[in-house]
């Protein structure tokens, strides 16, 4: 599908996005697909953690299931499809606060993350609904300091996520790119995801909407998709 659109990237799940366990890896079918991407000229692709994993659960169970769902998604597309990003929601620290999500979700990285590996994994921007982690740049950079093999972390920046945060977007995209690089740096900026919004600039509240139909609107995604 992502070829017929004229594509050379798209988006997956490494298992149900609302569950726990995964299928078994079709080794065939894997073999296929990297033919297919080298064939058509594609490049990197975004594995998409489920939304079940919260690195900095306050449930130790939480966490460990966090902790071997990621190992296990690291662990297959290194040996199926390596060279790829992983990408994953940070976590809500459920009442921890703040500061003690940052170090758990480092720690999680810390524990799992490992020289030789290929694949790269992207910290998500989020909304701040709730007690979720990662609402400004100040806290995924705050993650990505305390990440011992740094050059293996990066971000993936949600325009629904970072609006609803309180970064606006459209009316002043190159001010908060400038406030990216800055805190983070543009050169960890690695993927994005395209969302509209059904809510107004600072609603903390993560409800996405069909492009050009929310509150960011077609103009401001054609001056994103069109940024240099």
């Amino acid at each position: 599908q992502a070829a017929r659109l004229g594509g050379n990237t798209f988006a997956f799940f490494t298992r149900n996005p609302r569950g726990g366990a995964q299928k078994p890896l079709d080794e065939a079918d894997a073999a296929a697909l990297r033919g297919f991407l080298r064939e058509n000229g594609f490049g990197t692709l975004v594995a998409h953690a489920p939304y079940t994993l919260n690195a900095c659960g306050k449930d130790e169970a939480v966490r460990d299931f966090a902790h071997r769902a990621m190992e296990e998604d690291i662990a297959r597309l290194e040996a199926a499809l390596p060279g790829q990003y992983y990408n994953f929601h940070p976590g809500s620290h459920v009442g921890q606060g703040a500061a003690e999500g940052v170090r758990l979700i480092a720690a999680q990285l810390n524990a799992i993350l490992t020289p030789g590996m290929t694949t790269t994994v992207l910290l998500e921007t989020m909304a701040g609904k709730g007690s979720e982690v990662g609402r400004t740049f100040e806290e995924l950079a705050a993650i990505l300091d305390k990440v011992q093999l740094n050059e293996k972390v990066a971000v993936c920046l949600d325009t629904c996520h970072v609006w609803d945060g309180g970064y606006d977007i459209v009316h002043d995209l190159d001010g908060v790119l400038a406030q990216f690089d800055r805190v983070i740096g543009l050169e960890k900026l690695k993927a994005l995801h395209v969302n509209d919004s059904l809510n107004p600039c600072g609603a903390h509240k993560d409800r996405h909407a069909q492009i050009g139909e929310g509150h960011i609107g077609a103009a401001a995604f054609a001056r994103i998709a069109q940024h240099p």
